[in-house]
């Protein structure tokens, strides 16, 4: 971790996401904490402060592909947050990834260069791993007003 601007990552490494979005965040000359969360598991106290950091829901960080979110009846629309934020504590798998947390604030990183966003740094542009060239977009310049 960067000490005077710390980047938190919520990592699967089976991911290709993840993967990306780790990769990038390295490449841009961060080193982040990096949370294995399908091993270390959710705890109710932090899932609930990163929905709020990213002015999220929980629906919002739902991991549908390849899990038993439809099969519990998370996907119904009157699942409740706090059925879906249960069911994400007992199941890891249920939560999306990556998510990024740095100063400038959390975010779900689909795709991986949602990353940039969130960094102080940044690249001119990035390869993944099949190869797509991405070219993370620049802040507008600020205005000078005198």
């Amino acid at each position: 971790m960067t000490a005077n601007f710390p980047v938190v990552i919520y990592h699967n490494p089976k991911c290709g996401t993840s993967r990306n979005a780790l990769a990038m965040i390295r490449a841009a000359g961060y080193e982040p904490e990096v949370v294995e969360y399908l091993q270390t598991g959710w705890t109710e106290k932090t899932l609930r402060a990163l929905v709020k950091a990213m002015k999220a829901h929980p629906r919002d960080i739902l991991r549908e592909k390849g899990t038993r979110a439809a099969e519990l009846g998370l996907t119904a629309p009157e699942a409740s947050d706090e059925e879906i934020l249960a069911a994400m504590i007992a199941d890891p798998v249920l939560v999306n990834r990556p998510i990024v947390t740095t100063p400038k604030g959390a975010i779900l990183a689909r795709p991986s260069e949602r990353v940039f966003d969130v960094l102080e740094r940044t690249l001119p542009e990035f390869v993944k791993e099949d190869g797509e060239v991405v070219t993370p977009k620049r802040p507008a310049p600020r205005s000078h007003q005198g």
